[in-house]
């Protein structure tokens, strides 16, 4: 029941790091709304805390990883994710959520010729899988996510190739027979999603 609003922002312009240099940009905001858990949670007004910095970043890089940022030109897309429902994996939603909107502004870019040229790579989606209650599981749900024994994150580009592995064993440590039956669920969950 997870549900994240992601869209896309094309701006001329560019962080300083990259004045001048003919290169764009693609960045990412996410965030929380008040009520998107049981419970309701403060808006972040003093600026992103940690775990939505930790987040912001993993979807930045997710997103450039599949953008030739040579052919944007000076300009910035910036990609924001806002949950409205969270229900687990919302990290992993505001991924695939922000490819989506960013082939959308690739495409409009494109149509406006604004473009020097193609700018998108492929495509890139991410899923959570874990193990709880001895299973192998993949898009755990918030009470999936509490109860596992190991929990991950996954990032692959179309052409199956990693952007991004976060791995954790909330309890006992996992084994290499598990971790690797974990990548191929996340990867049949994660082409499910692309297509």
């Amino acid at each position: 029941n997870t549900r994240v609003i992601c869209a896309a922002t094309v701006e001329d312009r560019v962080p300083p790091f990259l004045k001048s240099s003919g290169k764009g940009w693609v960045t990412a905001e996410y965030a929380m709304m008040p009520r998107a858990t049981s419970e309701r949670t403060p808006r972040e007004t003093r600026g992103p805390g940690g775990r939505t910095m930790e987040i912001q970043r993993m979807v930045g890089r997710s997103l450039r990883a599949i953008v030739d940022l040579d052919s944007l030109g000076e300009r910035t897309i910036t990609l924001d994710c806002d949950v409205v429902s969270a229900d687990g994996g919302t990290r992993t939603a505001a991924v695939t959520g922000a490819c989506v909107a960013l082939v959308d502004a690739i495409r409009w870019m494109s149509a406006e010729r604004l473009l020097k040229r193609n700018a998108l790579l492929g495509l890139v989606a991410a899923t959570s899988v874990g193990i709880v209650g001895g299973e192998e599981v993949l898009d755990l749900c918030y009470e999936e996510d509490r109860q596992a024994a190991v929990d991950m994150n996954i990032v692959m580009t179309d052409r199956g190739r990693f952007v991004e592995v976060q791995g954790t064993a909330e309890g006992e440590p996992f084994d290499r027979g598990s971790l690797n039956r974990l990548i191929d669920l996340a990867h049949a969950g994660i082409n499910h999603l692309l297509k």
